[in-house]
């Protein structure tokens, strides 16, 4: 193979380049020293899949009468892995924290109790992600048994991501369950902010295009398609100007509702009752009222003859309720 030589240029390259990390600091992380690893972060995140899906995901072939020594095996390391990355994420929000290796930061014993307290509450974590697999299997015909859940199905994997995250974000813990997340929204196609609250027997179907805003409530037993987002309306601001970081600007989803395919709900106060039915592509900015289908006229269809006759042009008369629901209220838009 051939190489390639910069020559004469390096040391000018080189001056440009360092020369725009002092003109945008806010692109580089220099002089400081605390930053959760991105690369160990997502490493440790693969390690507790394993030990959330035992023999289904890292090592298979598991067994009743080796799996406490697996787990044995695999839970110091992932307390380690757990205890640096908070460690360093504490350390991060303040720098003056520094000091030397041999003397104990402020930031050590909070990050040991919060590491532990993360995997006690593993089991916990556990048992509702149970219910998640049950309702996607109870969910959707297509699925062969809950094995196939588990291995399969990316919005059962950004639910799981989300869960673990989420117990980090309760902790207080900056930075790391956004990483969390984020790497399930690059694996998956599907956004969920580790800051939302989500019941239990959650159910995304598909996955891809989901987004979940930071803000949002959902219910329990709640079930929705590809594309839809559950975004902010607006950002309030303050008499400055600024966004208010803490004001609710994410809907909330009340029990056994159904979202489907590519419809947007925004604003934080949009209240979706229970019961309530909301059909493809449907646009919401208001609250439904529990037990309610919303659903929007269809478009007029048009048929050309391809070898260049008219062909009839009719509207879509089809019912305007959603398959198995019709006997609730129509709330049309």
């Amino acid at each position: 193979m051939k190489e390639f030589h910069i020559g004469d240029k390096l040391p000018s390259l080189v001056e440009r380049i360092v020369q725009s990390y002092r003109t945008h600091q806010h692109t580089s992380h220099i002089d400081k020293v605390y930053l959760p690893n991105k690369a160990q972060t997502i490493e440790l995140l693969e390690r507790l899949l394993e030990l959330v899906y035992p023999g289904f995901i890292g090592r298979q072939g598991l067994t009743r009468h080796n799996v406490e020594y697996h787990i044995g095996d695999l839970l110091p390391n992932i307390g380690t892995m757990t205890f640096r990355q908070i460690y360093n994420c504490l350390c991060y929000l303040d720098e003056s924290s520094r000091e030397e290796e041999s003397k104990q930061s402020p930031c050590d014993n909070k990050a040991r109790r919060l590491a532990m307290e993360f995997l006690e509450a593993v089991p916990e974590i556990r048992d509702v992600l149970a219910e998640d697999v049950e309702a996607a299997y109870d969910g959707d015909p297509a699925a062969l048994n809950m094995d196939e859940v588990i291995l399969a199905y990316p919005g059962l994997l950004a639910i799981t991501v989300y869960r673990l995250a989420h117990k980090l974000y309760q902790l207080d813990v900056p930075l790391m369950p956004r990483v969390m997340t984020e790497w399930a929204h690059a694996m998956t196609g599907t956004d969920i902010h580790p800051g939302a609250k989500i019941g239990r027997r959650f159910f995304i179907d598909h996955a891809t295009g989901v987004v979940i805003g930071e803000t949002t409530e959902i219910g329990n037993n709640v079930k929705i398609y590809q594309g839809v987002t559950l975004g902010a309306l607006s950002f309030p601001k303050d008499e400055r100007g600024r966004v208010i970081r803490e004001a609710k600007r994410h809907p909330t989803v009340e029990d056994n509702v159904t979202i489907y395919a590519n419809a947007i709900v925004l604003g934080g106060q949009t209240v979706l009752g229970e019961n309530a039915v909301i059909g493809g592509s449907v646009f919401l900015t208001s609250s439904v009222p529990a037990d309610c289908v919303v659903t929007f006229n269809p478009p007029e269809l048009r048929f050309k003859d391809r070898n260049g006759g008219k062909g009839p042009s009719k509207s879509d008369d089809r019912p305007k309720t959603t398959a198995g629901v019709e006997h609730l209220p129509d709330y049309v838009i």
